[in-house]
């Protein structure tokens, strides 16, 4: 048996709630703190021409670099949305060595770019963990859409019987993802497996809204947390989310 921990976080490129200050350092500290063997990235900055990466780009880092630092040795970036000054998109960061990674385009249109980031990792008794990290659209249509391409790429790319984290914000506020993602792929979302419900993760300051989610399969959850007390109301606008997870 394997124990695995890993966190998901839409890091807001960055900046705090309403943009009041850039916290990347903070940023940094709390996700080091977690300690967690993979890390699941929502809105990284990529590439930024103007002062967002504030003295990272001075290092010759992006930000999922600066993140990652000597914590996380193994990471990717998928780019997806890409304007003048720059782009962003989400990242992967694991203390296993990422053996193939590819980004795959399923924006539901032009006006919003999405993607989802799939890494296969190695893990030290030689199995291979699929790991996902997506953020879907806003508009409940292109999400629908954006899930039936989830399901194909998952049915055409990832073993049935192999170990699989699912892992972003899925801005699904009705939890549609529970008929048209999760029981296609036979996948458990991990804070419904412990407590029945899903966990509550947006706004930060005050969460209601049930964005952020871990999707798991041919694992087992052991606990989960949602991170969004202080410090971490003071970092970002949504709250990480954490887990405990075994290979058998």
């Amino acid at each position: 048996m394997l124990d695995l921990s890993i966190a998901t976080y839409n890091i807001h490129k960055g900046f705090s709630q309403f943009n009041r200050r850039f916290v990347l350092h903070e940023l940094r500290q709390r996700l080091h703190e977690l300690n967690t063997d993979i890390v699941f990235l929502q809105e990284v900055l990529g590439a930024e021409s103007h002062s967002a990466l504030h003295g990272v780009t001075n290092w010759g880092l992006s930000q999922h670099e600066f993140l990652a630092h000597e914590k996380w040795p193994y990471h990717a970036y998928g780019k997806n949305s890409v304007y003048e000054n720059g782009h962003h998109g989400n990242a992967i960061l694991s203390r296993f060595p990422i053996l193939n990674w590819g980004n795959q385009d399923i924006s539901a249109h032009r006006f919003e770019s999405r993607g989802v980031l799939h890494c296969e990792l190695g893990l030290p008794q030689g199995e291979k963990l699929h790991c996902l990290c997506v953020h879907l659209g806003l508009f409940k249509h292109g999400r629908n859409l954006q899930f039936g391409a989830l399901v194909e790429l998952i049915r055409k790319n990832i073993p049935i019987d192999a170990p699989l984290i699912l892992a972003g914000d899925f801005n699904d506020w009705n939890n549609h993802a529970r008929h048209s993602l999760a029981n296609e792929l036979d996948l458990h979302e991990v804070f419904e497996s412990g407590s029945g419900s899903l966990a509550k993760s947006f706004p930060v300051s005050f969460p209601m809204l049930r964005l952020d989610r871990i999707y798991v399969r041919k694992l087992s959850v052991k606990n989960s947390a949602v991170h969004a007390q202080y410090p971490w109301n003071k970092i970002s606008d949504h709250a990480a989310l954490s887990a405990n997870l075994s290979l058998p």
